[in-house]
């Protein structure tokens, strides 16, 4: 009698379990608005990323990526301008295997990527947009350590923060 008791509050276990769980999106298109704009950004550092290191297929992959991303965000998120300059130059990135031709496409994107977190909370962390006077150009980081994209590993530490987004 005490097996089958035992038997019983399992499955009832089971069974409530199931009836209060939430079901787990499977596209992007199907994740909260907040949850797809922190993507992208994560998306933006990891292209980021690559570049630091150097490697400009990891950058292609990582920007296609974000193509993908931006794609499938509400277009009323923010201006259609500023959707369309993210697009071209993370297109760009993710066209070209050159890592210098990447550097040089990414400098803009930078710059749009910091307007569209001006205009829309990208995340609950703080983004960091830094300067490299070498380039003269900007970046978005999520730490204040000085990582430059537009040098890599032979000025990896050139640049400063300028501005702080809470």
């Amino acid at each position: 009698m005490k097996k089958i008791l035992l038997i019983v509050a399992i499955f009832a276990t089971a069974f409530v379990q199931q009836s209060f769980a939430q079901p787990v999106p499977t596209n992007r298109e199907d994740l909260p608005k907040e949850t797809q704009l922190s993507q992208l950004l994560t998306d933006y550092y990891n292209i980021k990323d690559a570049l630091v290191a150097g490697n400009a297929a990891t950058a292609s992959l990582k920007a296609a990526d974000f193509v993908k991303q931006l794609n499938e965000i509400d277009a009323k998120i923010t201006s259609r301008d500023n959707l369309a300059a993210l697009l071209k130059d993370a297109n760009q990135i993710s066209e070209s295997k050159d890592i210098k031709h990447q550097r040089e496409h990414f400098a803009n994107f930078s710059v749009n990527m910091f307007a569209l977190a001006k205009s829309v909370k990208l995340s609950s962390d703080p983004i960091y947009e830094a300067y490299c006077p070498m380039k003269k150009a900007y970046w978005l980081s999520s730490e204040t350590a000085i990582k430059n994209p537009y040098f890599g590993s032979s000025m990896l530490s050139c640049g400063s923060i300028k501005e702080t987004l809470k």
